[in-house]
């Protein structure tokens, strides 16, 4: 069955998506022409933009051609040791995620403690994640986020304090933020979208194993 924002979710991705080293080598795909002459004879060069997936012709069935052979290779650990400096500076920073987390998680009627259990990780992982001794990485504020139900200026201040950001060239960044900005947190819903792009790498607890 073909739902509705999972086609929206295939356009979204199409005009987003920017590695243009994997999408000149999808089958079907046609190289645009980048060079113009304008009306004046100047030879111009097109903007890379035009080279996204949804400015091909049959851009749904070349995209179709490229979730085929997709596989989720952005696998990292759900949390990052800090450096030795940076245990060092953290006490004095205004801003780490461990400082920043509790205040973001109030707005949302959300305690630490609700959020673990909603969450796939270790429970020691966790507690050291809410007190400062570990960083998240990028997939567990994803999964933090779609939890959560947060609003996107919290997401990327979340983001931010990490020294993370979501990039045009990863493809489990474009569907995360097409989630977070169309707010699609029913589970269900949101799993059909991670699933249409092979995305099995963020750290959530299905309903039956929160509940178990």
């Amino acid at each position: 069955m073909e739902y509705s924002y999972v086609k929206e979710l295939d356009e979204f991705f199409a005009s987003q998506y920017s590695d243009y080293v994997k999408i000149a080598a999808i089958d079907g795909y046609k190289m645009p022409e980048m060079l113009t002459v304008g009306p004046d004879g100047n030879i111009t060069r097109k903007d890379s933009e035009f080279m996204r997936i949804v400015h091909q012709e049959n851009w749904r069935e070349v995209l179709a051609n490229f979730k085929a052979g997709l596989a989720d290779t952005e696998f990292t650990f759900g949390f990052s040791f800090p450096s030795f400096s940076d245990r060092i500076r953290d006490p004095f920073r205004k801003l780490t995620f461990a400082k920043l987390f509790p205040t973001v998680l109030k707005k949302y009627d959300m305690t630490p403690e609700k959020v673990g259990k909603m969450l796939a990780l270790d429970e020691v992982v966790w507690r050291g994640i809410v007190k400062g001794k570990y960083y998240p990485e990028k997939c567990t504020v994803m999964a933090i986020a779609l939890v959560c139900r947060m609003q996107t200026f919290d997401v990327n201040n979340l983001l931010a304090v990490c020294g993370l950001e979501l990039k045009r060239d990863s493809v489990r960044d474009i569907v995360f933020e097409y989630l977070l900005t169309q707010k699609i947190f029913n589970e269900e819903m949101r799993d059909n979208c991670l699933a249409e792009y092979k995305i099995d790498t963020i750290p959530i607890r299905h309903t039956d194993e929160t509940s178990a």
